[in-house]
């Protein structure tokens, strides 16, 4: 094995970060997040607490494109504000428990679907109802009616599913219930 200079080192450290960050960058759009704030997210996931300044000057970004990004990534919960002594600047540190990102992104976006989409279903549902109630409309109408309507009814237990999938996120009993190992599996 041969040692490295402590240059090398350094450079093996940095170019380690920078396979992550990218990763994570690369993969950030699944959050509806741009690549730059991916990106940003990544370093703060490395460097802990950091200044928008801080941030400007090891990314080589704007600092409105700064704002914009960490914004994004606290609107996410992904990101959050913190104190740091004798420091004027706000600070900001990135979410690294991954299972909590993961819980509250997608069980606060499969409640949003979940109630969006039966909140339609029943507004349709009370209108067609109206319409297969008036006895003075043709048959085909009628029918049409009866299947949309049906349809729609058909298309609910997904729905309360998900809803269910949603709190059981969100409570921790999905992570719980799908056991996981810090070691390495295979696939």
């Amino acid at each position: 094995m041969s040692d490295f200079s402590r240059e090398e080192a350094e450079a093996s450290i940095q170019n380690a970060k920078d396979l992550v960050i990218e990763s994570l960058a690369e993969t950030m759009d699944l959050y509806g997040v741009t690549r730059s704030a991916g990106t940003l997210y990544g370093t703060m996931y490395f460097e802990g607490d950091m200044t928008l300044d801080e941030m400007r000057t090891q990314l080589g970004m704007s600092k409105p494109s700064m704002s914009t990004g960490v914004k994004k990534l606290q609107d996410l919960n992904v990101a959050k504000k913190t104190f740091r002594r004798g420091q004027r600047k706000h600070t900001y540190i990135a979410e690294r428990d991954f299972f909590k990102f993961f819980s509250d992104f997608f069980s606060d976006q499969w409640k949003r679907e979940a109630n969006l989409n039966l909140e339609a279903i029943d507004k349709a549902q009370m209108q067609l109802n109206e319409t297969i109630e008036d006895s003075s409309l043709p048959e085909e109408t009628w029918k049409e009616a009866e299947k949309v309507h049906r349809i729609l009814e058909e298309s609910k237990p997904y729905y309360y599913w998900l809803q269910n999938l949603a709190a059981m996120l969100r409570s921790g009993e999905l992570i719980d219930a799908v056991p996981y190992s810090r070691k390495q599996r295979k696939s």
